[in-house]
């Protein structure tokens, strides 16, 4: 039961800093508005490891459905708990997203443009086509992927030091292709708060553009099992 807990806090946790930073920054009457794309970034890249520091010794702290199929492709995790994994992760993603929109109604009442508001919860492409936005995604995947499985590499790391190397990945991949796609990299993350956008009651909202959706999980998946196969067949 505690690892399943764990995803799902973890992950309630990782949206509530990550949506949350994209509201502070973009999001009209907010103290932080204009921060930028570069606040955004490293503040995923702290939405992770704050969460992967506390919950890591209870779950492995995955917190991503795309990370826990390819370890479980690789027999590095147990496929009878996958599917209870990725339930937690779903929903905490979803809570996680409804409590951004708790704390930051006055700003979305203040902000007229649906897609802004759309942009807080999930992800969107800056040029719309959908086998280099699927590519892009499952690139930055297969970097997330392969990278934290190459941290087993490092010899002699501190417990600890791990979680860092990842915020370096995350923040790496956010500077890079970050706009591209928005960088999901994490079917949960933009699956959980994409719904909770649909059934929120946020004023002028617009689509949830669940035509779109469909990419941030099939890309990240398709690159983190490549990852992982590719990773076990290299003779380290």
């Amino acid at each position: 039961m505690l690892p399943y807990l764990a995803e799902f806090l973890g992950t309630m946790m990782l949206i509530i800093l990550g949506d949350g930073v994209v509201a502070n920054v973009n999001l009209n009457k907010s103290g932080m508005k204009g921060g930028g794309s570069v606040q955004i970034t490293i503040a995923w890249g702290l939405a992770v490891l704050v969460p992967a520091f506390i919950f890591g010794a209870a779950s492995g702290a995955s917190f991503n459905p795309a990370l826990t199929i390819a370890l479980a492709c690789i027999g590095k995790f147990d496929w009878a708990m996958v599917p209870g994994y990725i339930i937690a992760q779903l929903a905490g993603a979803f809570v996680g997203a409804c409590i951004v929109y708790i704390l930051f109604m006055g700003q979305f009442d203040a902000t007229e443009d649906p897609a802004t508001k759309r942009g807080v919860f999930c992800t969107a492409p800056s040029v719309r086509n959908t086998g280099l936005n699927i590519l892009s995604e499952a690139i930055g995947t297969f970097v997330l992927v392969f990278a934290i499985l190459g941290i087993g590499n490092v010899e002699g790391i501190a417990t600890g030091v791990d979680k860092l190397f990842v915020f370096g990945i995350i923040v790496s991949i956010g500077m890079s292709l970050g706009g591209l796609t928005g960088y999901a990299i994490n079917p949960a993350r933009d699956f959980g708060p994409r719904l909770a956008h649909a059934v929120l009651p946020i004023k002028g909202k617009g689509d949830s553009d669940f035509a779109y959706g469909i990419i941030p999980i099939v890309g990240p998946i398709i690159g983190a099992v490549v990852a992982a196969f590719l990773y076990q067949a290299i003779p380290w």
